[in-house]
C-alpha cells in the first residue's frame, strides 16, 4: 500500500519554516523564494502551526493589517492536522479534500519528519500509475 514514507523518500524531508515572532513579510519573502505555499512554524524545536498564503490571503489582506509588522503567530493555523509516514496516500487525500488543506506536516510522535502537499500526493499518484502502464504494456506485449 502506498505510503507518506513513500513520498519522503522520494521528495526528500527538507521542510521550511519559520518561528512564529517572524514577521509575515519575511515568512512570505521565504515562501516565494522557495517557490512553496505553506511553512511550517516551529518554535523551540516544536510545531506550533502551519502559515499558508491562504491564512495570509484571509487573515492579513482581508482585514487591513501589515505583513511587515505582523508575526506570523497572529496568522497561523494553529494545531494543524498531521499523519504519519505509515499513513496511506488514500487517506491523505481524503483528509486533505475533506478539510480543505492543502498541506499536512508529518510527524514521527513529537518529531517533525518531513511535510507532504496536494501537489506532493498528486505528483506521487501519477508517477505510480506511468510504472503500472509500462508493466501492464511489457505484459500484453511480451517485452
Amino acid at each position: 500500500m502506498r505510503k507518506v514514507g513513500n513520498i519522503l523518500a522520494t521528495k526528500g524531508k527538507a521542510v521550511f519554516s519559520v518561528e512564529s515572532a517572524t514577521m509575515v513579510y519575511r515568512a512570505v519573502e521565504l515562501m516565494c523564494e522557495k517557490n512553496i505555499g505553506g511553512l511550517l512554524v516551529v518554535d523551540n524545536g516544536k510545531l506550533a502551526g502551519i502559515f499558508t498564503e491562504r491564512d495570509y490571503a484571509r487573515k492579513m489582506i482581508l482585514k487591513g493589517k501589515s505583513s511587515k509588522d505582523t508575526p506570523v503567530r497572529e496568522i497561523m493555523t494553529r494545531d494543524p492536522i498531521t499523519v504519519t509516514p505509515d499513513g496511506t496516500v488514500e487517506d491523505c487525500m481524503n483528509l486533505m479534500t475533506d478539510k480543505r488543506i492543502r498541506h499536512l506536516p508529518v510527524m514521527e510522535g513529537d518529531t517533525l519528519v518531513g511535510m507532504i502537499s496536494i501537489g506532493d500526493l498528486v505528483h506521487f499518484i501519477i508517477e505510480e500509475q506511468k510504472i503500472i502502464i509500462e508493466d501492464l504494456e511489457h505484459y500484453i506485449t511480451g517485452h
